[in-house]
């Protein structure tokens, strides 16, 4: 069911003109509201530009948004509201009430909400932040930036079952509101919803189709505002805006002959408050800040000049809240009716200075966040510049920004924000706040966690070496085949590898040591190239960790370059680390972050790493050493041949398990984990691989250098994706429904023999010493290779399909286990020497 709360009177709003501010439009373009008395006392009217959707704005003057108004109005707004949804809740159901708020107009108002309910707090916002995976996403269908992002540092914030309450300034027809609900419904399903508005102007129609979603839901929603009634428009609003916006010529801000002062002030911001509710405010943070602002507000006191009558503080875009409570404290430490406070905005809006227009003067100036939405890259500040009515005109502004915003383009150019506040203001005051991230866990290094130095890579990763996660290969393999258990929720065991598979991997060292390197300088000068000297290594742990240490280490050799390397982990179906992600946005700039691998094979985790990274600013190309797949475009070689350390897992990779992710291990704030198998010291040749791979760069330099010359001008690296159609191919000739049991490339099919349930290898026709030891350990695991033509591989590893329902041989036959030779005790045999690494 739905209920409308009877409405209260909200604060006294005083203004200096009895003329309403939506006299002009309604006018002209025939705009009329009805219903309470209040409406006029609590928006104006503007008409937007550039927004087809909707051609009129309703300005609110007590949202501190677009008009500039007493901050104590403002924040008094919210709290009346918020007190009001507590009564309405009762003390019990209002303890459990956590409070939503729409970006980017109702941020603070939603905050203020909170505020007066007492209740934890978060705002959408149209900042994607790397690293931080959104909960979820809606629509604003008529807004000029539709898309809505949830980004809370805890996920469990909005899984709770007690109210829910959602701040907007404006219930206009409902749909973003049932969007919401709908949205955040399917993933935690609560009984109870409370809309809160400033102006309800919903007509009979929309009332009802909020009414019947929240039947159909099966739950309670309540709509509570300060004023409601409607808005009445004519047949043909776009086409009377249009007229209207073109007859007004376009207004001119007076220059001022010397530009204002600009000073800088440092806040003593308390280190972990959030400056808003993007990631999520708890009642301890409101606490925190509350204890700070007299000292905030006195430091910005001593920036605004003694004789400065009018002080405006200005909030950015999404960044409304903590520039409100400054603005509050600071007109307290100042006394009077000093200090006034609007934001930032991203809404274009046509401006008409004339006194019954609620939208008097307007600066436009460039985006300087550096925002990742196209919508606009131009925003707007209203009624700041004083127009003809002179008495409008503020003395100083106190300018709020977090530090994602402090940009060049904030203060650089003809255009820039900073520049044009100096011409209508005698001072402009800089105030940057750090913007709040999520704590995030410290990375581990050797050779407490691995035998690599502490300088070759920092490991984003959670150490689990005390934990027991080892399972024995079969029932592993049964569980995830049968979608029991996902690969990454256990590990294989791993044991010293024998004298045999230790000669194996000396051979192949031996046999490709130089090949190796040339590849490595190969793609270190691409990188170079193309990415610049400024670059951070990111490897795929664990097999890309070798291969990024080598990169870093022939950058240092070459260029005398100190790169920073980590590894972070990436799991199927799961995506990269997101904390991981996180770190790395947090200490270096996302457009410098290469992803390295070691090699492709079909090129799954090049697509994983795709999805995971779409539109958080790092850059989804991998590095690999080597692309037999023909799936990415920067590649040492794309031969597929034996790269050593596939011989080998931990005790080739610094004694480090693959990743881990399991519920109850990791949390929402850890990186992902791995194991340390420092007891596998005695066969580690870690450092023997690098070092070996290593002493080949001088001899290889030229050629690499020439190599990547090559490369830079060749359009055959553009992927072409030939191995995911080989691979799909094989699985249909072979009768196998999942493509994750086809494991093309020799490093996989040898990853295969070692570790897996293989069924049987596919060779290409001919292939000579590269498949030596493919031979061998087939051979010794009783697999059939069969050699076949036309593969963009050397060869290909087939692992057991028997637990897969429905599975097929190649000739159609059922697979059965009489399909591996001597399956029985060759997989106990082998057990012993068997090692892991990241499932590729």
């Amino acid at each position: 069911m739905i209920r409308q709360a009877p409405s209260k009177a909200g604060p006294a709003v005083t203004t200096a003109e009895q003329t309403w501010t939506g006299r002009w439009v309604a006018d002209r373009a025939g705009i009329a509201l009805n219903g309470s008395e209040r409406l006029p006392e609590l928006v104006g009217l503007a008409l937007r530009s550039g927004n087809p959707r909707r051609a009129h704005l309703l300005v609110s003057s007590v949202l501190g948004k677009h008009v500039p108004q007493r901050p104590a109005v403002v924040h008094g707004a919210g709290l009346e509201l918020g007190r009001r949804v507590a009564d309405l809740l009762g003390a019990e159901a209002a303890a459990r009430a956590v409070v939503l708020g729409y970006a980017e107009t109702a941020t603070g108002l939603g905050h203020s909400v909170a505020d007066g309910l007492d209740a934890p707090y978060l705002h959408s916002t149209r900042r994607p932040v790397p690293g931080i995976a959104p909960l979820g996403g809606f629509e604003e269908e008529h807004s000029h930036a539709t898309a809505h992002l949830l980004l809370p540092s805890d996920p469990g914030l909005l899984a709770g079952d007690g109210p829910l309450v959602l701040v907007d300034d404006e219930l206009s027809t409902g749909r973003t509101v049932l969007n919401t609900i709908r949205e955040l419904h399917a993933r935690h399903p609560r009984g109870h919803y409370v809309v809160v508005a400033l102006v309800d102007l919903r007509s009979t129609d929309d009332r009802a189709r909020l009414a019947g979603a929240a039947a159909r839901l099966g739950v309670r929603l309540d709509v509570v505002a300060t004023a409601s009634g409607g808005v009445d428009l004519p047949a043909d609003i776009v086409e009377r805006a249009e007229k209207l916006i073109a007859s007004v010529p376009p207004a001119v801000v007076p220059a001022a002959v010397t530009p204002a002062p600009l000073v800088r002030v440092r806040l003593d911001w308390p280190a972990g408050l959030p400056d808003g509710g993007r990631h999520g405010f708890t009642a301890r943070d409101r606490e925190r800040l509350d204890a700070v602002l007299p000292s905030l507000a006195g430091q910005l006191a001593q920036a605004v000049p003694a004789t400065a009558e009018r002080v405006l503080v200005l909030g950015f875009e999404e960044l409304m809240y903590a520039p409100l409570r400054l603005a509050e404290a600071l007109a307290q430490r100042l006394g009077g009716d000093r200090v006034r406070y609007s934001t930032t905005t991203r809404s274009p809006v046509l401006a008409v200075d004339d006194p019954g227009y609620a939208i008097r003067t307007r600066l436009a100036f460039p985006a300087h966040d550096d925002p990742r939405d196209e919508a606009s890259r131009e925003r707007y500040v209203y009624n700041v510049a004083p127009g003809t009515d002179r008495a409008r005109r503020f003395d100083a502004v106190v300018l709020v920004v977090d530090d994602v915003a402090d940009t060049p383009a904030l203060h650089q150019g003809e255009r820039a924000l900073l520049r044009q506040l100096r011409q209508v203001t005698d001072r402009v005051v800089l105030a940057v706040l750090p913007s709040h991230r999520p704590a995030l866990p410290t990375p581990l290094y050797g050779p407490e966690f691995s035998s690599y130095r502490p300088e070759e890579v920092a490991w984003l990763l959670k150490d689990l070496s005390d934990v027991p996660l080892e399972a024995p290969t079969e029932e592993r393999e049964e569980a995830v085949q049968n979608g029991g258990a996902h690969y990454a929720e256990s590990l294989p065991v791993e044991y010293r590898p024998s004298p045999e598979y230790q000669e194996l991997f000396h051979q192949a060292l031996r046999g490709s040591a130089d090949r190796i390197a040339l590849a490595v300088g190969t793609v270190a000068e691409t990188l170079l190239r193309e990415r610049g000297p400024g670059l951070v290594l990111a490897s795929l742990a664990r097999a890309g960790t070798p291969v990024g240490i080598l990169i870093r280490r022939w950058l240092a050799f070459a260029h005398g370059l100190d790169v920073p390397h980590y590894a972070v982990s990436i799991v199927r179906g799961r995506g990269v680390d997101p904390v991981a992600l996180r770190y790395l946005a947090a200490h270096h700039r996302a457009a410098d972050v290469v992803f390295v691998d070691g090699w492709t094979g079909k090129g799954a985790i090049t697509r994983e790493l795709a999805d995971a990274l779409a539109g958080t600013g790092f850059d989804p190309d991998l590095a690999v050493l080597a692309d037999p797949g023909r799936c990415v475009r920067t590649y040492g070689t794309r031969d597929d041949f034996l790269i050593p350390s596939a011989c080998l897992n931990s005790t080739v990779s610094g004694l480090v398990s693959r990743t881990v992710l399991r519920a109850g291990l990791i949390g929402p704030e850890d990186f992902h984990g791995a194991k340390h198998y420092a007891e596998l010291a005695g066969g580690d040749v870690s450092a023997a691989f690098l070092d070996t791979v290593a002493g080949c760069f001088a001899s290889v330099s030229a050629a690499a250098v020439g190599e990547a010359e090559r490369l830079a001008a060749d359009p055959d690296r553009t992927p072409d994706w030939a191995g995911w159609a080989a691979v799909e191919r094989i699985s249909a000739e072979y009768g196998i429904d999942d493509v994750n049991l086809v494991k093309p490339g020799v490093g996989e099919t040898t990853r295969v023999l070692l570790r897996r349930v293989p069924w049987r290898v596919l060779a290409r026709r001919g292939a000579g010493a590269d498949l030596d030891h493919v031979r061998l350990l087939a051979a010794q695991r009783g697999v059939v290779v069969e050699e076949v033509d036309g593969l963009p591989y050397t060869c290909v590893g087939l692992i057991h399909p028997r637990y897969s329902r429905g599975a097929t041989g190649a000739s159609g036959r059922a697979v059965t286990d009489r399909a591996v030779t001597g399956r029985a005790g060759t997989d106990r045999a082998v057990t012993g020497q068997a090692v892991t690494g990241r499932e590729s």
